[in-house]
């Protein structure tokens, strides 16, 4: 049983979206809902997100969401570094500040702005070692960040009970399929 999972996929540039409201994040929220509703239900008690935009933003407001029906379910969020949104846009800020405002827990890895790679590294052997399992949004075919995560987690598996639970565009587009059935 996951009572702690990490979650992360990609920054919503890295998919070509560059506003809230683009119909594939809808997409993305369901298949997290899906599997987050999931895993609620067998007994998960935290979701541990680093606060990227993208896929971690979005599973924290689907967690929100779900909290009403399953109140165990607790968000922590631990920033790689301090202040990672220095550089975002005023929107992109505002939506993070909102994000952190509801969260059970938040902190810093490293208790400093970016300095090196290394604290990508530091956050990324954190989440592996501080829960039982992983949601990714990723998809083998289509690399970009969320690759070396995912890399490390597979090695990870292979000495520790661990599970990786990824969501690729095979599945996404499955749901969009079934969306459209619905509609009929």
């Amino acid at each position: 049983m996951i009572k702690v999972i990490s979650v992360t996929g990609y920054n919503p540039f890295e998919l070509g979206i560059f506003s809230d409201k683009h119909p594939a994040v809808g997409i993305i929220k369901k298949a997290i809902k899906k599997e987050l509703i999931r895993l609620a239900e067998e007994g998960l008690e935290w979701v541990l997100i680093s606060g990227q935009l993208g896929v971690e933003l979005w599973a924290a407001e689907v967690i929100y969401e779900i909290q009403g029906d399953y109140p165990a379910i607790k968000l922590a969020i631990l920033t790689p570094f301090e202040n990672q949104e220095e550089k975002w846009n005023e929107s992109n800020k505002e939506f993070y500040d909102m994000i952190l405002s509801q969260a059970d827990f938040v902190d810093s890895i490293s208790k400093q702005p970016y300095t090196s790679p290394q604290q990508f590294r530091n956050r990324n052997k954190i989440f592996l070692h501080k829960s039982q399992g992983m949601l990714i949004v990723y998809d083998v075919q289509n690399e970009g960040s969320p690759k070396y995560l995912y890399e490390e987690a597979k090695k990870y598996k292979e000495q520790n009970q661990f599970d990786i639970i990824s969501i690729d565009f095979d599945q996404l587009q499955m749901l969009i399929e079934d969306e459209k059935w619905d509609t009929y």
